[in-house]
């Protein structure tokens, strides 16, 4: 049996005016039941909460400011689960709705738990319906209309295939909006290829990603060997021959360089709070060898991390990776190019390594 995660971008969800595209929430749930039935695990990632609610309160147009995305999203977000619910319920199926925010993935604890909780709903045979709990953001809505959201769910649950449905038919060679001739891109087998297209940034009117959020999402997901499908969610059967790993649409090959799920929490979903710079010989090792960063080949330390924080590496030129700092900002910046002995004088209790090889990742 196989196991899909499956994403729905605002523009699938609704339309330009926020009304619900029932006929095609219809048919995708369709298609997401008949998967479910044979007996294979479905997760749902969907936008929409936003869209939903600009169209319930009447709104021109999606809001510019946080506290009216907030707010839109609080009358929107259950008004579209109920679709989801009734829409599958119909289909003999039970789903749950989750609500995740960019601190449940980046705090290694709510990553595990989060973790934990969809891999019992898979085994009740219940289908998750998550979306991003907008409500509860701090700073701005942090997951790229969700497309991130996805592929770090496709990595918690370990999928066998992530399908992001857009309203256009993959990628392009250039963004079709711009550019009506540009081909479509049928496969991608090496992420290197992706710099000679010109991808597009331009969300939908009432969405918050875009081309190229989308094509970040399949190169994450890629990185945990996942293969990834970008199509269209707005022709019937399309989402089945995508699941069935049929050509549509544009697939991503998983990548030959594989990471440990440590490893892509760290690289994708734990942020960087400062930043380590490290000397010639520091950042040759980190590169070459596979070590661990001392004090000693620190050089300068920017930014307020604290002890536990993730931290980016750079040999002052550009990023050799991310790791999580053993020291806080204050304390690397009293040791910083010390030896071990020097170090322990002014810190009794240090750590040895002021990133340890085993919580970095390169870039």
């Amino acid at each position: 049996m196989g196991r899909y995660v499956v994403k729905l971008g605002s523009n699938i969800v609704a339309r330009d005016d926020g009304s619900l595209r029932e006929d095609v929430l219809g048919h995708i749930c369709g298609e997401l039941a008949g998967r479910h039935h044979v007996g294979d695990d479905v997760v749902v990632v969907t936008s929409g909460a936003i869209a939903r609610g600009i169209a319930v309160m009447g709104l021109e147009g999606r809001p510019g400011g946080l506290g009216d995305l907030q707010a839109a999203s609080a009358v929107g977000q259950g008004k579209l689960y109920r679709s989801y619910d009734e829409l599958l319920r119909a289909e003999g199926v039970t789903s749950a709705q989750v609500l995740l925010t960019f601190f449940d993935l980046s705090e290694r604890g709510h990553y595990l738990n989060a973790r934990r909780t969809l891999a019992r709903l898979l085994d009740w045979r219940v289908v998750p319906v998550i979306n991003e709990n907008d409500t509860t953001a701090t700073e701005e809505i942090t997951f790229g209309d969700n497309d991130f959201l996805a592929a770090q769910v496709a990595i918690l649950v370990g999928a066998d295939r992530l399908v992001l449905l857009t309203n256009q038919d993959g990628l392009h060679v250039a963004d079709p909006r711009v550019d009506p001739a540009a081909a479509l891109v049928r496969e991608v087998t090496d992420v290197a290829e992706l710099g000679a297209f010109q991808i597009g940034q331009s969300p939908s009117l009432l969405g918050s990603g875009g081309m190229r959020s989308k094509v970040v999402a399949a190169e994450m997901a890629t990185a945990a060997g996942i293969p990834t499908t970008i199509c269209s969610g707005l022709r019937e059967g399309v989402l089945a021959r995508a699941l069935a790993g049929e050509a549509e649409g544009t697939s991503f090959a998983p990548q030959e360089q594989r990471y440990s799920s440590f490893e892509l929490w760290l690289k994708y979903a734990k942020p960087a709070l400062g930043t380590v710079v490290v000397d010639a010989g520091a950042a040759r090792a980190l590169r070459e060898g596979g070590a661990s960063l001392l004090p000693v080949g620190v050089v300068e330390v920017r930014g307020g991390f604290g002890q536990g924080d993730a931290v980016e590496v750079s040999d002052g030129a550009s990023v050799i990776g991310k790791g999580i700092s053993s020291y806080s900002a204050a304390d690397l910046r009293r040791v910083l190019g010390k030896k071990s002995d020097e170090v322990r004088q002014l810190l009794p209790r240090a750590a040895d390594e002021t990133v340890h090889r085993d919580y970095f990742v390169l870039a």
